[in-house]
């Protein structure tokens, strides 16, 4: 027995693998184009990139890992039906239910392995995220550049004459009025933006100022004068994993549908026998049909029933699939093998 479980184990794997690794490319490069729209309004790169990516892998292993190996673990006992060692091992006495052991194992290791990455990594990972395409946000907002319109730094009005190959300006002109009527001019020949952390100074060198108001005019002559200016972006807060779930109605609608997702490869074991095991000379296996809807069903019930039957869906869902392919499995190999 040990034999065969190592047999169909290294099966498994070769074919498990062999289907992971394109499924992961192609939600890769699905993944990467919507990163790329991101470049629209924000400027990023190519490290940037890679780590708003590295945000995302946890959900793209999450959406291709259950779907993988309810493929592979079919195709697997497909292919010893095709070579007809299935027949072999019922002849010899093997009962369906220790194969189904042996695709236990790796369903059950599988299964929490999702369980935690969906439980603990998406809520950190999505903050995160957001966090960090809020502030390239904001901090696109400070990509300056000369322009008959000028821009705003802050509470001040900002006019750039010309902009330097180094990436500093010349001629700049800022603007300030305060409620109080008061008015603020400065002049100065260079300028440079200084970002620190979202802390942002404008570095203005060789420059006037003039302050006036109805009462008095002030001039000022500088070398050097700093403008601070603190981004004003609202980050999200780092929250524990269980207010992300339950805190919010949303996320926890999902939570429901994602538990059902993570549970899919367990769930699966007997509809997995169902239409992987076959006679090849008495059947005619449709194996890829069925594969398609046994996705499409399983999908379709969690996706649609968690906001019907909100934490219900669960125990509704799990046992309506279970008992379905449990009869399933009963009429289609028990009782012919």
């Amino acid at each position: 027995m040990h034999e065969l479980e190592n047999y169909i184990k290294k099966s498994l794997s070769v074919i498990f693998f062999s289907i992971l690794l394109p499924l992961l490319a192609i939600a890769s490069i699905i993944f990467l184009i919507q990163l790329s729209t991101y470049t629209a309004y924000i400027q990023l790169s190519i490290w940037e990139m890679l780590k708003l990516f590295f945000f995302m892998v946890p959900e793209l292993l999450f959406h291709t890992l259950p779907i993988t190996f309810f493929i592979a673990a079919t195709l697997t006992l497909f292919k010893l039906s095709n070579d007809n060692e299935v027949v072999v091992l019922f002849a010899l006495g093997i009962h369906p239910k220790k194969i189904l052991k042996v695709l236990f194992k790796p369903a059950l290791l599988l299964t929490t392995i999702l369980a935690l990455n969906f439980y603990f990594l998406f809520p950190h990972t999505k903050i995160l995220s957001k966090n960090f395409v809020l502030y390239k946000k904001n901090e696109a907002q400070f990509n300056l550049s000369a322009s008959e319109f000028g821009h705003k730094f802050g509470d001040w009005l900002l006019y750039i004459g010309k902009e330097n190959i180094d990436g500093s300006y010349s001629n700049v002109v800022l603007f300030n009025k305060k409620e109080e009527g008061e008015e603020i001019l400065i002049e100065a020949k260079r300028a440079e933006i200084i970002n620190n952390s979202g802390i942002l100074k404008l570095k203005l060198t060789e420059g006037e100022g003039y302050t006036y108001s109805k009462e008095k005019l002030t001039q000022l002559n500088f070398k050097t004068l700093f403008i601070n200016d603190q981004m004003k972006v609202r980050l999200y807060d780092n929250v524990s994993s269980a207010v992300y779930w339950f805190d919010i109605p949303k996320y926890t609608k999902k939570f429901i549908s994602n538990t059902l997702l993570a549970l899919f490869p367990v769930f699966s074991l007997f509809f997995i026998a169902s239409i992987g095991i076959v006679h090849v000379r008495h059947q005619k296996a449709k194996v890829y049909l069925f594969l398609f809807l046994g996705i499409l069903v399983y999908y379709s019930m969690s996706l649609s029933l968690n906001g019907v039957l909100s934490f219900y869906a669960i125990p509704v869902v799990s046992i309506v699939w279970l008992i379905s392919t449990y009869l399933l499995y009963k009429k289609q190999i028990v009782a012919k093998f």
